[in-house]
This record gives structure tokens, C-alpha cells and sequence, in this order.
């Protein structure tokens, strides 16, 4: 097929009433948005061709042309007045000029050209799939369960690989076209077991391509075994966080994973355990560290370890803050309050505030607030659960010079609840108000 060709195709009378009856029932009242349809052929009575038509109306009208010629077996298309666009209807925007239904043409209305069939193939309703009863060929295809955007790719595929017909008969259209599942289910008929046994678990659901072979070589569930997944990808992206842990678990990622699944934990709570390890000198080459029985009870202990030593080590580096500091919370004590669900207590030291951030995932342990503690600039106070006191929660950041809470934040910057806030604002902002101006009175 030429250009030259292309330029004398045209649209069928029953082909366009098709389309009608097609758009009247999906669009019963008439619009001017862009749709797309389709229509097969047999160019010279041997090559299967797709002709693909751009509707829309315009004054009550619907007005309709060819915009693009596929071939089932070439890579290249011929299209004309049609553009890929993210921002356009459907991803495609189609130029009407000659139609007369606009002013001027637009840069894409260059009449009939050749293009990459990836980019121009805009998923378009097949309205006569009669045409592929005339190609034995095709017979057993299940071209008419398809259902994917993509028919011709899909048609290519089966050509090569005749199993796609299964997966399309156990509703795994979604499958059919990876090339890497089609060549497993040719080669072990275990697997084509295996597949048929988990249809209805696959069947309008997405898992990766990965997922389905691990899954079914570990006899894990494909569930456990897209989250396993699903983790892997996010922690082996290299623009993502934990560098150190993923040099440290090159080669080991799976098991890695698969520990933290098992304990119940996160990457993000096996980090502060990794790095609390290492600040403490532990040899991390032993699976005992590494891989502990009992997670919880041994990042607890590793972590109050860490902070003990961290703590010892900053106060030693800095004793005159540390003393300042704690002649600044001694001289406002009075404004802790413990007498409702929630108690506020002040920072005593400059690692209380490195414990409170480094749980907390928040900045309060650097960022020089432990200078302005210090120079009564503002006041650091710990927002806990009366039954749980010594759990870090919220934290916030008091001014003495406006009286006004300047920051209240939860874990990694997050809000707290509404019962949090009222009560803060509510209750202990007012009573510490009243004390502060006690202090200021009696000073």
C-alpha cells in the first residue's frame, strides 16, 4: 500500500452508518468531543489493514474521516490530520480544516505521511470483526475476547506464539502480549497449569510480569509476592532513599525484604536500627545483628543505646549549652501540664530534642533549636498520651516573645489529630500563657 493509495481510501456508506449507531449509543446526546473507531479491510484481498475514523460533532452534525491506515504486518502507519498529544482528547488531537470546521489549518494538517505505529494507534472500537472470518489464519485467535487496545499487535503476537489464544480465553488479555510469559507457557506445561489454577486470582487484576514467574517458581502467593515486589522496585530505585542499605544489600535484597515483611517492620524502622548499629560499632557481618529473632526488642534496646551514647558524647562536646539549657527549662517548668488525656512536658537537654526528632523523623534535634532554647528564644515541649508518657508524639515550639505556638507537628512534619490541636490550643496555650506571665512578674 502507497501513499497514493491512502489518499483515495474512503469511508464506506455501511461502515459510516455502523459508526453512527455506534456513537448514537454511547453518546446519546450529541457533543463535540473527539472519539475514534475502526473499521478492517483486506487490501488486495490478502493483507489485513485497519482503517481508523475521527468522529465528532459539529452543529448536530457528525462529521467523521480517516486519520490513520495500520497493516497487520508492518511496524509503520500511514496517518493524516492526526497528532499525539498528552494534553488532547484521548492523548490524539485531529485537525478539521478541510471540513470547514475551523479558520486555519493546523501545523499538523500536512496531508497523508508515513509514522511509528507505537505513537498513531489510538484505541478505536472495531465495528465490523466479520472481516477476520475470511482469514483462516486467524480462526482460532480468540480475536473476538481480545478485547485490548492494541488488536493488531496483539495478532502479531499470537502469530508467533499460539498460546496468547489461552491466556485471552481465561480473561489474561492483559498478559497476552509479554512475550516473556508466552515463551514460558510454550516451553513448561507446569506453568500453563499453573496459570490456568490462578486465573481467576490474575483476571482484571495487575501483577507484575516478575511477580507472576517468582510467584509461581517459590509457590509464594501472588499477592505476598507483588508487595515483595513492589518494595523491591521502590527501594532499588536509585533516586529514592537508603543508599547505604541498599550497598549494604546488594545481592541479598530478596532476604532483606523478606525479613522485614516477617518482623512486621518497615525499611524506614530498620534503618534508624541500621544506623544505630553502626554508630555503636557492632559487627554488622553477623547475621545475629544483621537478621535478630526478635526485631522489636532488639531496635528498642539499640536505639536507647544509641541515643544514650550520642547523648554522652554531645553533652561532653558541649557543656556550656548543656548547662544553659537546662537553667532555661528549670526557670519554665511550671508551664508543663499533666492533668488531662494529654501532658506536655519541656525538653530538659539538647538530646532530649535529638531522641524526640530522630523518632519523630522531624528536624527539632538540629536546626540550632537547642541555640534558641538556650537564649530564651523559644521553648521546645513534648506533647504525649497520659498513658504513654515517655513515647514521643507531637512536638511543639513555643515563643516567649509573642506567646504564640510557632510549629505543632506529629511523625515526618505530619498534623496532628483535631483532639491534639484543640487541646493545645485550647487548653495548654492559655494556661501556659498564665504562668509565663507569672514568671515575668515575679522576675
Amino acid at each position: 500500500m502507497t501513499i497514493e493509495d491512502a489518499e483515495k481510501l474512503t469511508i464506506p456508506k455501511y461502515i459510516a452508518e455502523r459508526i453512527r449507531k455506534a456513537d448514537l449509543k454511547e453518546h446519546t446526546t450529541p457533543d463535540k468531543h473527539l472519539r475514534f473507531y475502526a473499521y478492517l479491510a483486506l487490501w488486495k484481498r490478502k493483507e489485513l489493514i485497519k482503517i481508523t475514523v475521527a468522529a465528532k460533532h459539529y452543529r448536530k452534525k457528525l462529521y467523521m474521516k480517516i486519520v490513520a491506515i495500520h497493516a497487520v504486518h508492518a511496524n509503520k502507519c500511514f496517518l493524516k490530520d492526526l497528532e499525539y498529544n498528552y494534553m488532547g482528547a484521548m492523548g490524539y488531537r485531529v485537525g478539521w480544516f478541510a471540513e470547514g470546521l475551523q479558520k486555519f489549518d493546523k501545523w499538523y494538517e500536512r496531508g497523508w505521511l508515513w509514522a511509528d505505529d507505537k505513537y498513531y494507534d489510538p484505541y478505536a472500537p472495531i465495528v465490523n470483526y466479520e472481516v477476520m472470518d475470511k482469514l483462516p489464519e486467524y480462526k482460532y485467535s480468540a480475536y473476538k475476547q481480545y478485547g485490548g487496545i492494541n488488536l493488531f499487535k496483539y495478532l502479531r503476537i499470537y502469530e508467533k506464539y499460539p498460546q496468547a489464544e489461552m491466556f485471552v480465553k481465561f480473561g489474561l488479555s492483559s498478559y497476552a502480549l509479554s512475550k516473556q510469559l508466552l515463551e514460558k507457557t510454550a516451553k513448561d506445561k507446569k506453568f500453563r497449569k499453573w496459570l490456568i489454577k490462578n486465573s481467576s486470582e490474575l483476571h482484571g487484576k495487575y501483577y507484575y510480569i516478575s511477580t507472576i514467574l517468582s510467584s509461581y517458581k517459590t509457590g509464594k502467593s501472588l499477592k505476598d509476592t507483588q508487595h515483595l515486589e513492589q518494595q523491591k522496585k521502590s527501594f532499588c530505585n536509585k533516586n529514592g532513599g537508603y543508599p547505604e542499605l541498599r550497598r549494604f544489600f546488594k545481592g541479598r535484597t530478596d532476604k532483606f525484604l523478606e525479613y522485614v515483611k516477617k518482623q512486621d517492620t518497615s525499611i524506614a524502622t530498620y534503618n534508624d536500627y541500621f544506623k544505630a548499629c553502626n554508630y555503636l560499632g557492632l559487627d554488622m557481618t553477623a547475621d545475629k545483628n544483621v537478621f535478630p529473632h526478635n526485631f522489636k526488642h532488639w531496635h528498642d534496646m539499640r536505639i536507647d543505646q544509641y541515643h544514650t551514647a550520642k547523648a554522652m558524647k554531645d553533652a561532653e562536646e558541649r557543656k556550656e549549652l548543656y548547662a544553659k539549657f537546662a537553667g532555661v527549662a528549670e526557670k519554665y517548668l511550671s508551664l508543663q501540664r499533666n492533668k488531662e488525656a494529654f501532658i506536655v512536658i519541656i525538653a530538659r537537654t539538647p538530646s532530649d530534642l535529638m531522641h524526640e526528632g530522630d523518632t519523630l523523623h522531624h528536624c527539632v534535634g538540629r536546626m540550632n533549636y537547642d541555640q534558641k532554647f538556650a537564649r530564651e528564644e523559644s521553648l521546645i515541649f513534648f506533647v504525649r498520651n497520659a498513658t504513654e508518657p515517655d513515647t514521643p508524639f507531637v512536638t511543639l515550639e513555643y515563643s516567649l516573645k509573642s506567646k504564640k505556638i510557632l510549629q505543632c507537628y506529629g511523625d515526618g512534619d505530619s498534623k496532628p489529630n483535631d483532639g491534639v490541636l484543640e487541646f493545645v490550643n485550647k487548653k495548654w496555650l492559655p494556661f501556659a500563657n498564665r504562668q509565663l506571665k507569672k514568671i515575668q512578674a515575679a522576675a
